[in-house]
């Protein structure tokens, strides 16, 4: 799997306390547009609820720097609970993959 500036690759990390999003131009690399959970002001959410936010923030970026498909890299991370999350906020926020 390997992203492009046109079509970059989104990253997940996380972490036992924090999540983490970048968007990766793999054939330049460079981290394009990257978003984390301590970047909110709001932190009294719920794990699941703030990966939600983090993945608004990083299609919300994303969207600023005219990027609107990426390819999902879940890191190794089963598709559930946070990474999907981050996912779905992703996916709200406007970005295809």
């Amino acid at each position: 799997m390997e992203g492009f500036s046109t079509k970059p690759r989104l990253v997940v990390f996380r972490s036992n306390k924090h999540i983490y999003a970048q968007l990766i131009d793999d054939s330049a690399s460079k981290t394009l547009v990257a978003a984390t959970d301590t970047e909110l002001k709001d932190l009294k959410l719920k794990k699941g609820e703030i990966a939600l936010e983090v993945g608004k923030l990083i299609a919300k970026k994303a969207s600023e720097k005219k990027i609107t498909e990426v390819v999902f890299d879940r890191g190794g991370y089963k598709y559930a609970g946070r990474v999907k999350s981050l996912a779905d906020g992703a996916r709200k926020g406007g970005l295809k993959f």
